[in-house]
């Protein structure tokens, strides 16, 4: 398979999970995601009270300077992890 089709499947399967994974798991997972598909973050850190979308926000900063490549790996690593932990 390639990258991308082991990215995709790991999305896919992601969604499927049994439990929800806790919020420090979801930021980590929506980071690596957003630096996969979109890159280095090209919007500005939203108002204070977007509490939800300033913590988006950081998950996905903090990936700025990684590779497209290297962020669908580390995605899909995270993504393996957590179906062993929940289970699909």
């Amino acid at each position: 398979m390639t990258l991308q089709a082991d990215f995709d499947r790991a999305t896919e399967d992601v969604r499927k999970l049994k439990t929800r994974p806790d919020d420090e798991e979801l930021k980590e997972l929506y980071g690596l995601y957003k630096q996969s598909v979109v890159g280095d973050i090209d919007i500005e850190c939203p108002a204070m009270v977007d509490i939800k979308g300033k913590v988006k926000w950081e998950a996905w900063n903090l990936r700025k300077g990684l590779s497209k490549e290297d962020a669908m790996s580390a995605y899909i690593s995270k993504a393996r992890e957590l179906i062993e932990k929940y289970g699909i």
